[in-house]
């Protein structure tokens, strides 16, 4: 059985997959980027600084699942900024992109 550090809260997340719901790959290929450049400006309170501009937001951050670019969403942006979630669940409505309830776990191997 795993164990757990002191904070073992999972966050709640969704991932918009660069699928149509058909099986198609979105385009163009850096949508993800461009989509988490828009929101990169939602973040905590505090986490600005002189180097905010240069990362993603925290809530809407790209990745790669099993080779297809997507984006992961955390749910806190709904309540930080319902218009930013909005914006970013209608992109992929849409888009006609796959969206999938989920959330990334911490790497096993970092203690």
């Amino acid at each position: 059985m795993a164990e757990f550090t002191k904070n073992t809260t999972v966050a709640s997340e969704f991932f918009i997959q660069g699928l149509t719901s058909d099986g198609r790959q979105f385009r163009p290929s850096d949508w993800a980027e461009r989509l988490c450049g828009v929101m990169s400006c939602f973040r905590p309170e505090g986490s600005g600084g002189p180097n905010a501009h240069l990362g993603y937001s925290p809530y809407v951050r790209p990745t790669l699942l099993d080779g297809v670019k997507s984006v992961v969403v955390n749910e806190q942006l709904r309540e930080i900024e319902p218009l930013a979630y909005h914006f970013v669940v209608n992109f992929a409505k849409d888009n006609d992109l796959q969206i999938v309830d989920a959330c990334l776990l911490p790497d096993s191997k970092s203690k």
